[in-house]
């Protein structure tokens, strides 16, 4: 199932917080870490001709540094700003080797955060990358197998919780101010609002690669954007980035499960207030099962993003086969439950007739270059596999 509501909002700000220049940083401290390559934009060309678009362009971040994931861009950056902060180092100016001088100091910090997968497998590895330590609490329901990849990826503790995600949230920042730790959320609320837009302007990386990349190929920009929609970080980071980048805005459309959909059910109101959703949270989309939204990313995508759109996890199965079973020559790309639900998305409302009113809305034909962002892997091989393995 597939619903669709239009913001009736748009277009109304920008948020220069997230052009090329004002990230110049972010791409600076991320070229400086061992292992950093751009992830591959990738053409499904096949596909495209199938579907009756111009080109379907994926951003591939299962690439990303070994994490299976793009979280790490954005705990690292943050890290780096605070460890800057604590050590009173100009964080323009300042390198590893320069932070890693201090590995006394740094070594003594304590990074705490909320995860469903991603982020703290992002913040465990960005703790091993300048040598401090971090604690990582996530929501009931979540596999093991997430919480040893969290453990695995680098320096940090690890235990699922039995509180939903947003409660457990709330439960990091009182043990973060309690015990003294660094709380480094990848979701703000009042007060709590410079560590995200770190972390949202780290995302801005795969984005300015993705511009480099399509200029490369000759392409000026995208007629549409789809973004994954959890707490709304990503999303709204390179929503922002988009409108700084390009003559016109192409046309943005946020994707959620129907199980926690809050800026669908949001943007249904029409009061341009922020709601907690009200589904029952039961989604295999993991990393994009949040009741709350990111009160940044809001304030960004109220103004930004055209259309917002809740779908059954159906979608996302139908986006993991797809690409796991690339049409033609097209490249295989193996992608997670959140990461591949744009995709299932394209597909079926390109293919099934029940969906021509969504599809005419959202402007969709011949014309249209569509970037999608595979912002996970298979975090969850066994489900993966099983999943695949029905064509």
């Amino acid at each position: 199932m597939i619903r669709l509501v239009p913001n009736i909002n748009f277009p109304t700000g920008f948020s220069q917080v997230y052009s090329f220049e004002e990230t110049a940083l972010v791409r600076k401290l991320h070229e400086m870490i061992p292992g950093y390559q751009p992830t591959p934009l990738v053409s499904l060309d096949d596909l495209a001709r199938k579907l009756g678009v111009k080109q379907i362009l994926v951003k591939d971040e299962s690439k990303r540094f070994g994490l299976n994931s793009f979280k790490g861009l954005g705990g690292t950056y943050a890290m780096f700003r605070i460890i800057c902060r604590e050590l009173e180092l100009d964080p323009g100016t300042a390198t590893l080797n320069d932070i890693m001088s201090h590995s006394d100091k740094i070594s003594r910090m304590e990074f705490i955060t909320t995860t469903d997968g991603n982020h703290g497998k992002g913040v465990s590895w960005a703790a091993k990358v300048f040598g401090c330590r971090a604690h990582v609490y996530m929501p009931k329901g979540s596999k093991p197998v997430r919480a040893q990849a969290i453990r695995d990826a680098g320096c940090a503790d690890v235990e699922i919780t039995n509180l939903s995600y947003d409660d457990c949230v709330r439960m990091t920042a009182r043990l973060a101010s309690d015990m003294g730790y660094h709380l480094i959320q990848d979701t703000a609320w009042k007060d709590y609002e410079e560590i995200p837009t770190w972390i949202m302007q780290g995302y801005t990386t795969l984005f300015y690669e993705s511009v480099d990349q399509m200029h490369q190929s000759g392409i000026d920009a995208p007629t549409h954007i789809f973004l994954q929609a959890g707490v709304g970080s990503m999303a709204g980071a390179i929503a922002a980035a988009a409108q700084s980048a390009f003559e016109k805005l192409p046309i943005i459309s946020l994707v959620e499960p129907d199980a926690a959909a809050c800026f669908f059910e949001s943007f249904m109101t029409g009061d341009d207030e922020a709601h907690p959703a009200t589904g029952n949270a039961k989604t295999i989309m993991a990393g994009l099962n949040c009741g709350e939204v990111c009160s940044t990313a809001w304030d960004i995508l109220t103004t930004l993003a055209r259309f917002s759109i809740s779908c059954s996890d159906d979608i996302t199965i139908e986006g993991m086969r797809t690409l796991a079973h690339p049409q033609g020559n097209d490249p295989v790309i193996i992608s997670g439950e959140s990461g591949a639900v744009c995709a299932g998305l394209l597909k079926v409302v390109l293919e099934d007739l029940r969906y021509v009113h969504i599809r005419q809305q959202l402007e969709l034909g011949a014309d249209s270059v569509i970037m999608l962002i595979n912002t996970e892997g298979d975090t969850d091989p066994d489900n993966y596999k099983k999943i695949i393995s029905v064509a």
